[in-house]
């Protein structure tokens, strides 16, 4: 079982070697979630970074996260339903649909969430969320 869900930008601070990375690899190497939806963040950055988000799979799978350490969950109709929820409490600070996916991951698993984004420490939720800078 996961102990944190990761953030597209905690998952892409760790591809990338930025600041807050140490941190990730360590969730990760105690097992780690991202949602379908933050993972299709991180594989659209990769692209748009001109890198193969299919030859990132394979060495993250290569290397042992992806599939392990690193669990790609699907949104459900619950995920669903809380994200849309979560709507009017964050549309002021700005926080996307992806954000939005992430908290609610985290608070159907009842475990906290890893996030780059500042914006996130105005929030007052039922749920901890980490940031890796």
């Amino acid at each position: 079982m996961s102990s944190v869900v990761l953030d597209a930008s905690a998952m892409l601070a760790y591809l990338f070697d930025e600041e807050g990375a140490g941190l990730v690899e360590t969730a990760l190497n105690d097992s780690a979630c991202i949602g379908a939806i933050n993972w299709s963040e991180v594989l659209s950055k990769v692209e748009d970074k001109g890198h193969s988000s299919e030859a990132l799979i394979i060495t993250l799978t290569n290397q042992g996260l992806l599939g392990n350490t690193l669990e790609v969950l699907s949104t459900t109709e619950k995920d669903a339903l809380l994200i849309a929820q979560l709507q009017p409490q964050t549309k002021l600070l700005g926080l996307s649909l992806g954000d939005r996916a992430c908290l609610a991951l985290g608070m159907r698993l009842e475990i906290p969430v890893l996030t780059a984004d500042t914006a996130w420490n105005d929030l007052t939720l039922n749920i901890s969320i980490r940031m890796i800078r």
